[in-house]
């Protein structure tokens, strides 16, 4: 059996436009370091791309592996509790998807060093 890969990068939406860039770089910069995964983004809400709505679309490309990774700073109850809720509703609708749930990635042990550290060679002037 082959596997082919997905990713979904998933957020909690926004009203605003703007707030997605940063989302949609993470996907695309994904998708430039595994050209053969099919990279989403989806969305708890706000946003017409649920996560669901990405699953399907991703399950339709062929995914038999899929990993979700929420692009959350801090876990609150969106994360700790409606996310797994959600995920596991898809493990059902989609038996034949291997799905992975990643911890958010301010959970991540490097992710707070990577913060620091880019904070410290920022170019911008510090003024006091």
């Amino acid at each position: 059996m082959n596997n082919t890969y997905g990713a979904i990068v998933f957020g909690h939406g926004s009203r605003d436009p703007l707030w997605y860039v940063p989302m949609q770089q993470v996907a695309e910069d994904l998708q430039k370091l595994n050209p053969d995964w099919h990279v989403s983004l989806a969305f708890l809400e706000m946003n017409p791309l649920s996560l669901e709505l990405a699953t399907q679309n991703l399950a339709s490309l062929g995914v038999t592996h899929l990993r979700i990774t929420p692009l959350f700073l801090g876990v609150g109850k969106h994360v700790r509790e409606d996310l797994p809720l959600l995920v596991d509703e898809l493990k059902k609708q989609h038996p034949q998807i291997t799905i992975d749930l990643l911890p958010a990635v301010g959970e991540h042990p490097e992710f707070s060093m990577w913060v620091a550290q880019l904070i410290s060679r920022s170019h911008t002037p510090i003024h006091s």
